[in-house]
């Protein structure tokens, strides 16, 4: 089957870019020209994605790093392919923009191109049976990977979004500087799980089988690999975590990532007409407040609120608590400070 583009190279039309943009695009250019001198090749770090039957969301990041040598294990680069890029190293990677990146899925081949920031979020058509699929990728000179991808069946009509820091891990640093501990610093043992929060999941997707349990953030797409062993060893239930990708735009210096977790919610409504989600996040940041807008925006999409509460010093650190004035009517609405009161909570309105 030829590779098809779902969007004709004639027909993409550039926005002009924010100066902050340009300076940015430069750099990478420079550092690319560097870094495949220095012998590094293309490698395509996979992240989960999700869909229904008829469509798949998928997700990658195209990145130069330095090829492993032949005469390594075979369990070291098994290790390394799983693994991806980490840490400060992911950070340091120079991402690879514009470039063709193929996906197979479905027995369907198509061709995209990742973004400025060597992003892939792409979302593709196919057929596929309920639960868990995967996609092949690949970028030119770069091995094939492969991207696990959670299917939603369409008898499915509850589902679950949660906020990360502070609401599945214990983050105990000052806001602002979250972000740079989790590009430089974070690893799996990095990171205290907040109680009973991975038990209070796992009973949730035991409730309700086949449910997806999605991960939404504004941390940079940098350390997905990183949250994805930190979710899994310490027994979360595995689900895509979207993420954005730091750094100017085409008409501002920084993303937002409010704008990020409104935009992903409302994307979620909409591709997921019948589901009915349980919004988890704490209240320590907006989760309460973008929890509120979209239970008003999307009246019977949203099935409870579920907020933990942070402890006196971790409000402290996270810059106090951002209580909302009013609830989203006919929504209930529940917070504690661990997993295991809120399941109490949950119970008590029938969730679980």
């Amino acid at each position: 089957m030829p590779v098809r583009s779902p969007v004709p190279a004639g027909a993409r039309q550039r926005p002009v870019r924010h100066g902050a943009a340009r300076v940015e695009d430069w750099i990478h250019d420079v550092r690319e020209r560097w870094a495949r001198r220095r012998g590094h090749v293309p490698t395509v770090v996979p992240y989960t994605g999700y869909g229904s039957t008829e469509w798949v969301r998928v997700f990658c990041r195209v990145l130069l790093s330095k090829p492993v040598r032949v005469d390594e294990t075979s369990k070291r680069r098994r290790r390394r392919r799983e693994q991806g890029i980490r840490g400060w190293r992911s950070f340091t990677s120079v991402p690879v923009g514009d470039v063709p990146v193929v996906i197979e899925v479905g027995g369907q081949r198509i061709e995209v191109r990742a973004d400025r920031g060597g992003v892939v979020d792409t979302k593709v058509p196919v057929r596929l049976q309920p639960g868990w699929n995967r996609a092949v990728l690949r970028a030119q000179g770069s091995d094939e990977v492969e991207a696990p991808i959670w299917v939603v069946g369409p008898d499915v009509d509850f589902g679950i979004v949660s906020d990360i820091d502070d609401t599945v891990m214990v983050t105990a640093l000052p806001r602002p500087f979250v972000a740079f501990w989790n590009t430089f610093v974070l690893d799996e043992h990095a990171r205290s799980p907040t109680p009973g929060m991975a038990v209070l999941y796992e009973r949730l997707v035991r409730a309700h089988p086949g449910s997806p349990v999605i991960y939404l953030s504004t941390g940079a797409w940098n350390v997905a690999p990183t949250l994805t062993r930190f979710l899994s060893r310490n027994l979360y239930p595995v689900g895509p975590i979207l993420l954005t990708d730091w750094g100017p735009t085409h008409d501002r210096w920084f993303r937002s990532g409010r704008a990020h977790k409104t935009e992903n919610l409302n994307r979620l409504a909409e591709e997921f007409p019948h589901m009915r989600w349980l919004l988890i996040g704490d209240d320590g940041q907006h989760d309460e407040e973008l929890y509120a807008q979209f239970a008003e925006a999307h009246p019977g999409q949203v099935a409870a609120v579920a907020i933990r509460e942070l402890s006196v010093g971790e409000a402290v650190l996270a810059g106090g608590r951002a209580k909302t004035e009013e609830h989203a009517r006919d929504v209930p609405w529940v917070s504690a400070s661990d997993g295991a009161t809120l399941a109490d909570r949950l119970t008590d309105i029938g969730m679980l």
